[in-house]
């Protein structure tokens, strides 16, 4: 079981954690965001926090406002090397950005230029697209599926933003399930695969995800859409009550004969002083 930890880059970085908060730096921006995993005391002084610029207060339940002590715009542009995305203060807290994932864009160019041959990726779950982004650049087609129309158009924002609008990326509105079995029999077929599944979610017909009841489902389908000689299958996983070893269970049940190897373990966000490290997620995956 590995930790994949991500040391923060030049526009993002995990300042501080604690009492149930996380301070983050999101380009000029400081931010203040809820994390009950964080329950150990902060490291930085008040007056550090202090100086936010938006703090996110939950109201009930996901939901929550955002209280601000500076002019935050509606949205602005965050770079990851060659990667431009565009943040925006959502109303769960989330920026359209998990900065930790960045250790998985580098996983997935590393894996399409390792093989030296053109690839074509599924992105299920791609919500804002950073992922489907980097397997374009590094010279993948790409096929992005999401269940909702706005994260779509702001997947497409960022391919703008990030000057890929001559890469071959499909964009799909559907239920990742319904999609997926649908490609087998238009016998469609990808040589990567990443999914990012919720916990619980609709698509955007009202089917039902259950991750418990669905995720195994859609991994054997997935199966019957890998080409004879895949390169990847990453899974990535937040917010459930299991470990990364039912990840790699599920993946082994479909992909164990495929040869390759398994890793898998947790995602986490080093705080910029280097002496601890923020679980996010967990995740497993599957290469040649």
């Amino acid at each position: 079981m590995k930790i994949l930890q991500t040391k923060g880059w030049g526009d993002y970085e995990l300042l501080d954690s604690g009492n149930g908060q996380r301070l983050e730096k999101f380009g000029p921006y400081l931010l203040i965001r809820p994390d009950p995993q964080a329950i150990w005391k902060p490291k930085l002084d008040q007056q550090t926090w202090e100086n936010f610029d938006a703090k996110f207060q939950k109201t009930s339940g996901d939901k929550g406002k955002w209280i601000f002590k500076s002019k935050v715009p509606e949205k602005w542009l965050v770079k990851y090397k060659d990667l431009t995305f565009y943040c925006k203060l959502s109303p769960f807290k989330h920026t359209g950005v998990f900065p930790e994932q960045s250790i998985q864009w580098d996983f997935i160019r590393e894996k399409i230029e390792e093989s030296g041959k053109s690839l074509s990726v599924l992105n299920l779950f791609a919500y804002t697209g950073i992922a489907s982004l980097a397997a374009a650049s590094a010279g993948a087609k790409v096929t992005h599926v999401d269940a909702s129309y706005p994260a779509i158009g702001w997947a497409k924002e960022n391919q703008k933003a990030s000057n890929l609008e001559d890469k071959p990326i499909r964009w799909i509105l559907d239920d990742a399930v319904k999609f997926c079995q649908r490609e087998i029999k238009r016998g469609v077929r990808y040589d990567g695969i990443i999914m990012d599944p919720p916990i619980y979610g609709h698509g955007p017909g009202g089917e039902k995800w259950d991750f418990n009841e669905s995720f195994p489902k859609l991994v054997q389908i997935c199966r019957q859409i890998l080409t004879n000689e895949p390169v990847f299958v990453l899974v990535n996983a937040y917010a459930i009550s299991a470990s990364a070893l039912m990840l790699e269970n599920v993946l082994k049940d479909y992909l164990g004969n495929l040869g390759g190897s398994f890793e898998s373990g947790e995602l986490g966000l080093e705080e910029k002083t280097g002496e601890r490290v923020l679980s996010t997620g967990i995740f497993s995956r599957w290469s040649k």
